[in-house]
């Protein structure tokens, strides 16, 4: 069975001296990959960081999870991505979506699928050292490209369809239940095949979020929270396991209950979850992994072996940490230590030992 790589998606970003030494210790902890996002109004420069992390790193692999085709220009973004595989060869990926926070906190709307669609074109030809028509007086070519793979995040059908078609691998974003991503996959695969590509032949991520939380009780109410971040955005993902939102509009309910600004990320998860108590287990468990390192060991085995028994196999894996951790997480019972020493060896022998 295929051991994916790991990754992380939260550093600390407090400047990019920090980020740099932050990365470092990853690497030396036993990460395989750090993603950064791109979110201008709540992080720093997402290429700065990048450019830092690039020249105090060795083998780290290093990426954006994710930027958007609306606050960056998709040519200024195949430019910047270019510029630090230059610092770090053949490390550096770049993952691309519709925009969530980084587009909601400018007042913008996330980029729709033709959008998104055009811009991965874009920039893949550009990454490949193609010219490329833009409307231009003439044609549009990247001298200094480089051979960076595009990633399309995505979770809704339409985009999931798009990226098979014309990304070079697909994260998803939707949960853990086998069913969601056994549907996510078929529509990743379908896209592929109407574009004449192999189905079998696109790489695909998924991206966890992981309720590190020894107490039960709270780990429960947290992931009830990340249940709904989910439906907030992408209602659609609780059909295939057949889960129901019982509760009032999410919009309604952050008004009433000071959630800000959506389930994912306020500040306090646990009066997040308590807006949205009407969840159940089943809901928390269908979008996320919770519990001590011993649970996580376990869900996480049985969330990839079971995909693997239906003929789904990662090539990353992000634990997104939930709670974030605090900035510096440098702490023995720090998310990013723990999950380095007491889950990461045990889940890397124990998909080894499948066969």
């Amino acid at each position: 069975m295929r051991i994916p790589k790991f990754g992380i998606n939260r550093q600390d970003a407090e400047s990019p001296a920090r980020f740099a030494v932050d990365v470092a210790r990853l690497e030396s902890l036993g990460w395989d990959c750090a993603w950064l996002p791109d979110s201008q109004l709540r992080r720093r420069d997402t290429y700065v960081l990048l450019a830092a992390a690039a020249q105090a790193t060795e083998s780290i692999h290093l990426g954006t999870l994710l930027v958007n085709p609306i606050t960056r220009h998709p040519s200024v973004t195949a430019s910047s991505i270019a510029t630090i595989d230059e610092l770090a060869p053949g490390r550096v990926a770049l993952g691309f979506g519709a925009g969530d926070t980084a587009v909601r906190l400018s007042g913008l709307r996330p980029a729709r699928v033709a959008e998104m669609e055009d811009a991965i074109v874009l920039m893949r030809s550009l990454l490949a050292g193609e010219e490329v028509e833009v409307g231009a007086e003439r044609p549009s070519y990247l001298p200094f490209h480089r051979p960076v793979p595009v990633w399309l995040t995505a979770g809704g059908p339409r985009t999931l369809e798009m990226g098979g078609r014309v990304a070079d691998g697909v994260f998803m974003r939707v949960g853990t239940h086998p069913a969601t991503i056994a549907d996510t996959v078929s529509k990743i695969r379908r896209g592929a095949e109407v574009a004449g590509r192999d189905p079998l032949s696109i790489p695909l991520g998924i991206i966890f979020h992981t309720v590190l939380v020894d107490d039960p009780e709270d780990a429960l109410t947290m992931a009830k929270a990340m249940a709904a971040g989910y439906y907030e955005y992408s209602p659609m993902l609780f059909e295939p396991s057949g889960l129901a939102w019982d509760g009032p509009d999410p919009e309604a309910l952050k008004h009433e209950s000071g959630v800000w600004p959506d389930f994912h990320h306020d500040p306090d998860l646990l009066k997040a979850g308590r807006a949205v108590d009407f969840l159940s287990e089943a809901h928390a468990d269908a979008f996320s992994l919770r519990g001590t390192t011993d649970d996580v060991v376990e869900q996480l085995i049985g969330v990839l072996g079971e995909a693997a028994s239906d003929g789904i196999e990662f090539e990353h894996v992000v634990l997104h940490p939930i709670p974030n951790p605090p900035a510096p997480d440098d702490a023995d019972d720090g998310y990013t230590v723990r999950v380095a020493r007491e889950i990461l060896p045990r889940v890397r022998e124990r998909l080894a030992s499948i066969s």
